[in-house]
């Protein structure tokens, strides 16, 4: 399932738009997977954005980060064939091996025929040990399609913005301390440092008070603009 969603949804053909425009679109979408949260996504951006703008001045990178990073979520809309919340949101992990029970609802693991095959259903399954996170085929959602869409656009945002994308979400890893025998090399240990700086944001900011409508359009957009025409080649993105 995880190759036949990532071959239709990263043709990249179903909209050009900029960011702000995808931006908008998300005011209509509510994770209903976090209940800490019952604002428009566009909200949680700026919250997450802005508090590591806060904790991390010195790494522009980041704040867009933080603005950019649930913007696959747009999966769920009508453009891209209104996708049921399950299938983009909630946690990730690496599918061709053993599911860790540190997953949301990992009982329901049962019901899938890998759990039954031997050559997926240990702690190694399909990869070797070490092989590094870059071999990992992750379960498809919203954190694997905005990696694909940056490396698709050609942003220049460094590897641990593009590593922060790709696994935000992937809680039984940076939060329990589950697949690290699949981690190979200083670099991977390095992501895990910037991916566990960044879930703190996500997940904190929440409860920060929302910036105004005018706030953000006077203040908020400018700064991030600035930021998009420096890690984006083209104002238009492909889809």
């Amino acid at each position: 399932m995880s190759k036949k969603r990532k071959k239709k949804y990263t043709s990249f053909d179903h909209a050009e738009l900029t960011v702000w425009e995808a931006m908008d679109m998300l005011n209509s979408f509510v994770d209903a997977s976090d209940p800490d949260f019952s604002e428009a996504q566009s909200h949680h951006a700026y919250l997450t954005a802005e508090d590591l703008r806060e904790r991390f001045p010195e790494y522009d990178w980041l704040h867009l980060c933080g603005l950019l990073h649930d913007m696959g979520k747009i999966l769920s809309l009508p453009l891209f064939g209104s996708l049921p919340q399950w299938a983009v949101v909630g946690d990730t992990y690496p599918v061709g091996c053993a599911h860790s029970d540190k997953i949301v609802l990992h009982d329901y693991f049962t019901l899938n025929e890998d759990t039954k095959d031997s050559r997926y259903n240990t702690p190694n399954g399909r990869y070797s040990e070490h092989c590094g996170l870059n071999k990992l085929l992750m379960s498809w959602g919203h954190d694997e399609y905005l990696y694909e869409l940056l490396l698709k656009n050609k942003s220049t945002l460094p590897q641990e913005a593009l590593m922060i994308i790709r696994f935000h979400s992937f809680y039984a890893w940076h939060k329990f301390g589950e697949y690290k025998h699949l981690m190979n090399n200083p670099e991977d240990e390095e992501i895990l440092k910037w991916v566990k700086r960044f879930n703190e944001s996500d997940l904190y900011s929440k409860s920060h008070k929302l910036p105004s409508n005018e706030y953000i359009e006077t203040t908020l957009r400018p700064y991030y603009q600035k930021l998009i025409e420096k890690y984006f080649p083209v104002d238009k993105l492909k889809w």
